[in-house]
């Protein structure tokens, strides 16, 4: 989260929306380690810690109850540089949109996307991050500004007219800010069992216009190398969140995913500790989101919950719980 390494082109569109709405740029940017000259520099990198404070600042000064979904339609493929060149030159859609679930590390990302497709229906699934999912109101903030993304750049790449079947979010309906119907042309469902924008596949059957099967491997190797680059400078924490993810029930000790990293617990250790985090910090991380997750999404007894993530017993699933959030299961699950 505190690593400074991402373009700021989402906090960019955020400011440039809020300044419009009369919004003073020093508040917009309060806590953000970012100058006013620095919000559109190409040399400037912000963390995604900066990103979500910049969020935050938006919720508390902007009254517009689309403020989230309005931020992300201004928010085109042109703004992402060779990412979104690449996806503008894949030579179908369908290979669009696997580029952009697999390159998304680029684009500053404060949520996981992940593509799906089966028996003609086709859908984006987001999930904030675990920092965002400990408050609701940024939870939305994301989720919604993510969704707005999303079908600024589909609009991009695959004309005007895409519209979406359905949208549906893992929360209720909300008063403060909300997702819009009639911009978005579809119909709207809440507390469902996760943020997923649904369309038919029949969109991603067209005629890419604008693919090029010469460009795209050439873009393609350069968003490698750039993609690379930011993972050398994040280090091994995203390799070891993998590796917990695989089995987080039975999660490996330090030794063996040292191991499995080939190297040793010595130097996996001394890496960790040169990012600020410890391999304890990244499986309570893991275990706090997908709890919420489970809190939020489901009706699991909070027994099943300890025991999905490895806690021997629904007491100390609670007192981990409080420590991470301080907040109880049930407190979460009243939200």
């Amino acid at each position: 989260m505190s690593e400074r390494v991402y373009e700021p082109t989402k906090l960019a569109a955020l400011f440039d929306v809020l300044v419009d709405q009369g919004c003073p740029a020093g508040e917009i940017l309060r806590n953000v380690n970012l100058t006013v000259d620095e919000v559109h520099s190409p040399k400037s990198r912000i963390s995604l810690a900066d990103l979500m404070t910049a969020c935050k600042n938006a919720i508390r000064l902007s009254s517009d109850p689309h403020l989230p979904y309005r931020i992300g339609t201004t928010i085109h493929i042109s703004a992402y540089g060779m990412y979104g060149f690449a996806i503008l030159c894949c030579p179908d859609f369908r290979k669009a949109m696997a580029f952009a679930e697999l390159y998304h590390a680029l684009a500053a990302p404060l949520a996981t996307i992940e593509f799906t497709e089966e028996e003609g229906v086709a859908g984006w699934i987001i999930e904030p991050n675990a920092r965002a999912a400990t408050d609701p109101q940024v939870y939305r903030f994301i989720t919604e500004m993510q969704i707005g993304i999303h079908i600024s750049l589909m609009r991009d790449i695959m004309g005007p007219s895409f519209t979406p079947d359905q949208i549906s979010v893992a929360y209720p309906e909300a008063h403060d800010f909300g997702l819009p119907a009639d911009q978005i042309g579809c119909r709207l469902g809440f507390a469902s069992s996760t943020n997923q924008i649904i369309f038919r596949s029949a969109w991603l059957d067209q005629a890419a216009n604008l693919g090029n099967k010469t460009t795209y491997p050439a873009i393609e190797a350069l968003c490698d190398d750039l993609l690379n680059e930011l993972k050398s400078r994040i280090g091994v924490a995203g390799e070891i969140r993998a590796l917990l993810l695989r089995d987080i029930t039975n999660p490996p000790t330090v030794a063996a995913v040292a191991k499995l990293l080939e190297v040793s617990d010595r130097s996996l250790r001394r890496q960790l500790r040169e990012q600020g985090i410890s391999f304890r910090g990244l499986l309570d991380e893991l275990r706090m989101q997908i709890a919420l997750k489970y809190l939020r999404t489901t009706r699991l007894a909070n027994e099943d919950i300890a025991l999905a993530l490895g806690f021997s017993d629904a007491a100390n699933f609670r007192r981990a719980f409080r420590r991470w959030t301080n907040k109880s299961p049930s407190e979460i699950r009243g939200e």
